[in-house]
């Protein structure tokens, strides 16, 4: 029904509008994915301020009329992720994460634990800016192994987490020598027709990245690194018709 509500969100994308206003993509806790329209927005005395740019988490006021778009009526900052946005590697991992999530999760139904991930990605990638900013090494995994780990929670939040624990073509649980997308995860020997070698590091990797929190991934090498990007875009092309951007 057309009215006001009010959820908290992320601005995944904004846009230039007409001569003032912007149109956002906003994933929101309460509503999924929300596009709406910030009337007077650009404006140099807008109410909103800068709070309406990317990877703000924002307390937002909506209102849903007639149109697709809802209509931004208030918004206040929960976090800005003000170190994110001083370092360069930082926002761009954060764009990419922000692309995955607009690819991957387009429906209007909420997805707590979809939104509770984004969030969590936008504060580590921030911490690991500030501590960088300090010259101090940032603990946890480095931003490519944080990437991806984010990569595979979110396939498992929309529902295309690839299977791990057994062979996805016949359930045999050893001899896992291969990954393949049609199949939708690892396979077996007498199966891998069609996929290609993954290593028991890359698998491990993997398994750790769906089954841990994102700050507990165990270390990797980039050839296995490698191989779980590679399984995670084959798994998505093949099953969610999605293409993401390679991971920073």
């Amino acid at each position: 029904m057309p009215g006001s509500f009010k959820t908290e969100g992320v601005v995944l994308r904004s846009i230039r509008y007409g001569e003032a206003d912007r149109i956002l993509h906003l994933y929101t806790a309460d509503r999924g994915r929300v596009n709406a329209i910030a009337k007077g927005s650009r404006r140099p005395k807008s109410r909103f301020g800068g709070r309406l740019e990317p990877f703000f988490r924002l307390d937002l006021m909506l209102h849903e009329g007639r149109s697709d778009l809802c209509t931004v009526t208030g918004a206040s900052t929960v976090d800005g992720y003000s170190g994110l946005r001083s370092d360069g590697s930082a926002i761009d991992s954060a764009a990419r994460g922000c692309d995955a999530v607009l690819r991957l999760l387009d429906s209007v139904d909420p997805n707590r634990p979809a939104y509770n991930l984004l969030c969590r990605y936008l504060s580590m990638l921030d911490d690991g800016a500030r501590l960088r900013a300090e010259g101090r090494e940032a603990p946890g995994p480095d931003p490519r192994a944080l990437g991806l780990a984010f990569r595979l929670k979110l396939a498992l939040a929309a529902g295309f987490a690839p299977e791990l624990g057994a062979c996805a073509r016949c359930g045999e649980r050893e001899g896992i020598v291969s990954f393949s997308g049609a199949a939708g995860g690892v396979v077996c020997g007498s199966c891998e027709a069609g996929g290609f070698p993954i290593s028991a590091e890359a698998h491990r990797f993997m398994v750790a990245a769906i089954g841990r929190p994102i700050a507990e991934l165990p270390p990797a090498s980039e050839s296995a690194l490698r191989q779980v990007e590679r399984a995670i875009g084959d798994t998505l092309s093949h099953h969610a018709h999605v293409n993401l951007r390679a991971v920073a």
